[in-house]
């Protein structure tokens, strides 16, 4: 597959500093945008799935009238959080 480029892009040179500042070793400039813009899209595309599963949840709830109180959904969250540190804290000491 052929490569492409992205467009130039004109800055500050206050953020090509920044930018330069935390580039770990080895890593180019070029290198550091790529990635940045690869973890943007991920994100993003992350963010637009999260949004479409709540909307087609809430009209799941719309159309079945069965509905998860906040109280319910915060105790699991805390729960599964809870079990997931556990694992992180056993994880370190090992």
């Amino acid at each position: 597959m052929k490569s492409a480029t992205l467009p130039s892009l004109r800055v500050e040179p206050e953020l090509r500093e920044a930018a330069e500042s935390v580039l770990q070793e080895g890593e180019t400039l070029s290198g550091f945008i790529e990635a940045s813009v690869r973890e943007t899209i991920q994100r993003r595309r992350v963010r637009a799935e999260f949004i479409a599963r709540g909307l087609a949840s809430r009209e799941e709830a719309k159309r079945t009238g069965v509905y998860i109180d906040a109280d319910v959904v915060h105790a699991e969250l805390a729960k599964k959080l809870a079990q997931a540190r556990t694992r992180l804290q056993k994880k370190a000491r090992a």
